[in-house]
C-alpha cells in the first residue's frame, strides 16, 4: 500500500492562506449582518457602501505598501506622516501655480523620496527599522507643520482635476476607489508574479539564505521602503481629492490602521509570509467596524478599544499557527 504524497511547505502555506482568507470573509459577512440588524435603513444603502469604499481607499493604498515592507521583514511607522508631508508639499502655492499634474507628481516624488531615505538608513545605515521610521514619522510631521505654518492649505479652483477624482463617478463609484483597486491589482501582480515579489518573500523569510542565493539584501530592502513611500504619495493625492486640502494633520494614526490591517490579514510580523488580498480584507474589516460605530452613535474611544482587542487576538492566532507548524 503506497504512502500518501507529502504536502510541500509551499502548498501547506497556500492552504493556510486560503483558510485565513475564508475566515476574514466570514468576519466581514458577520459584521454586515450586525449592520443590517442594528441600522438597516442607514447601512443597506448605496451611499453608505460608497462611503465605506471611499474611506478604505486612502488607507488601502498605504496598506499595499506596508504589506510589502512587512513581508520583507521590516516595519514602517512613518506612512501617515509621509502622506501628510506629501499633501502639504503638493498644495503649496508655488507648486499649485504649475497645475494639477505637477501637484500629483510632486506628491509621489515626495513620498518616494521619504521612503528612499528610510530605506537608505535601514539598509546601508544599519538602523533598526523601528527607529529609522519613527524618526521619519517625527521629522516628516514636523516638516509638514513648518511648511504649512500649521495651517490647512486649500486646493485652488484652477486645480479642480484633483478634486474630480473624488466627485466624478463611474457606475456610481468615485474615481479614487478605482485608483485604489488598480493599486491593489498591481500590488498583487508584483508580489505574486514577479521576481521582485519572490525576492521579497525570500528576504523576509530567511535573509541569510536569500543572500547566499545571490539576492542583494540591502538594495532590495531600500526598494521596499521606496515602494512604501510611493504608495504614500498616491495616498496623498487621494486624501487631497477627498478633503480638497493639504494638511500636516492628514494621516494621523494611519500607520497603526495599515499595520493592523496587514496583521489581521495574516502577514507575519517576522516577515516571509503574507498576501495582498488578506491585507485588504483586514482593512475592510477595520473600515466596516468604524462605519458601524459611526452609524450606531458609539463612542470613538470604544472603537479604538475594539480595534486594539482585534489586533491582540490576531497576533495570538499567528503565534498559535506558528507553534502548530513547528516540527
Amino acid at each position: 500500500m503506497s504512502k500518501p504524497a507529502a504536502i510541500s511547505p509551499r502548498n501547506r502555506l497556500a492552504g493556510l492562506g486560503e483558510a485565513r482568507h475564508l475566515g476574514l470573509v466570514v468576519a466581514l459577512v458577520l459584521l454586515a449582518v450586525v449592520g443590517l440588524v442594528t441600522k438597516f435603513d442607514n447601512f443597506a444603502t448605496t451611499s453608505n457602501i460608497v462611503s465605506i469604499l471611499t474611506l478604505a481607499a486612502t488607507i488601502g493604498v498605504i496598506t499595499v505598501g506596508a504589506t510589502f515592507v512587512i513581508i520583507g521583514g521590516g516595519i514602517d511607522l512613518s506612512v501617515g506622516a509621509v502622506m501628510a508631508l506629501a499633501s502639504v508639499w503638493a498644495t503649496t502655492l508655488a507648486t499649485q501655480s504649475y497645475g494639477p499634474w505637477v501637484m500629483m507628481i510632486c506628491a509621489v516624488l515626495v513620498g518616494t523620496g521619504a521612503g528612499l531615505v528610510n530605506g537608505l538608513l535601514i539598509a546601508y545605515g544599519r538602523l533598526v527599522p523601528f527607529i529609522a521610521t519613527l524618526a521619519m514619522l517625527v521629522a516628516a510631521r514636523g516638516l509638514a507643520q513648518r511648511m504649512s505654518d500649521r495651517k490647512t492649505q486649500l486646493i485652488q479652483t484652477d486645480n479642480s482635476a484633483i478634486v474630480d477624482l473624488s466627485t466624478t463617478r463611474l457606475l456610481g463609484i468615485p474615481l479614487l476607489v478605482y485608483i485604489f483597486a488598480l493599486v491593489v491589482v498591481l500590488g498583487w501582480v508584483v508580489l505574486n508574479r514577479t521576481t521582485f515579489g519572490r525576492r521579497t518573500y525570500a528576504v523576509g523569510g530567511n535573509p541569510e539564505a536569500a543572500r547566499l542565493a545571490g539576492i542583494n539584501i540591502r538594495r532590495h530592502t531600500m526598494l521596499l521602503y521606496a515602494l512604501s513611500g510611493f504608495c504614500c504619495g498616491i495616498a496623498a493625492i487621494l486624501i487631497m481629492a477627498r478633503t480638497t486640502t493639504g494638511s500636516s494633520t492628514h494621516g494621523d494614526l494611519y500607520e497603526l490602521d495599515a499595520i493592523a490591517a496587514v496583521i489581521i490579514g495574516g502577514t507575519l510580523l517576522t516577515g516571509g509570509r503574507g498576501t495582498i488580498i488578506g491585507s485588504i480584507l483586514g482593512l475592510l474589516i477595520f473600515t466596516l467596524i468604524t462605519n458601524l460605530f459611526i452609524l450606531n452613535g458609539l463612542n470613538t474611544s470604544d472603537q479604538l478599544i475594539a480595534k486594539g482587542l482585534i489586533i491582540v487576538v490576531a497576533v495570538l492566532l499567528q503565534r498559535r499557527n506558528l507553534k502548530e507548524r513547528a516540527p
